[in-house]
């Protein structure tokens, strides 16, 4: 359909610039009537409706994304940082506060949590008789470990955050993780 509506305003094999220009001008712009003399002004059409800002930095719209640029452009990525999301897609997070415990299972690549269990569910609160204890831990690894392999997840990794040292508490819910056959293997810095 569009290549009929070009051929028509151009003229045999001759290219569309110049003065063939002129001729496709009602086709590649939308009329915008106004009190200019009597005529009608040309407008280039916007997608959006309004005019395209464009940004100092490049010649692209605003609308569009700015691309993230690196620190340090010459930095080759390795074949396991690019794949190591799907060769161990799924993480365990363990979150201790003062006053409960809770940790999940969560695939990588498409953010989804696959499992969650945690202290301050109802079931879990009437059981137990601390929120925060080491018992209470290793009872949250359990219950993740049961709803992991009801996901068929059977293996996970595991990075400490920064602030958290794996010990105590963070030991015993991956330690009860293992102990109910889920893998998970462990990255310490």
């Amino acid at each position: 359909m569009l290549r009929q509506v070009v051929a028509k305003y151009s003229i045999g094999k001759a290219v569309i610039y110049g003065s063939n220009r002129e001729k496709l001008r009602p086709f590649l712009s939308q009329t915008s009537c106004g009190f200019h003399n009597g005529r009608t002004v040309f407008a280039p059409r916007s997608f959006f409706g309004v005019e395209d800002y464009v940004d100092d930095d490049t010649s692209r719209p605003y609308t569009y994304q700015k691309e993230k640029k690196s620190k340090n452009p010459d930095k080759h990525v390795s074949f396991k940082q690019r794949t190591v999301a799907y060769m161990e897609p799924f993480t365990l997070d363990v979150f201790i506060s003062k006053r409960f415990v809770s940790a999940s299972l969560t695939h990588r690549v498409t953010c989804r949590q696959v499992a969650v269990a945690g202290t301050n569910s109802k079931d879990v609160k009437a059981v137990l008789r601390s929120r925060c204890d080491i018992p209470a831990c290793m009872s949250i690894g359990r219950i993740l470990s049961e709803r992991a392999k009801e996901a068929d997840v059977y293996t996970a990794s595991y990075t400490p955050r920064d602030q958290d040292k794996f010990e105590g508490k963070i030991r015993a819910v991956v330690q009860s993780l293992i102990d109910n056959g889920i893998d998970v293997k462990i990255y310490l810095d």
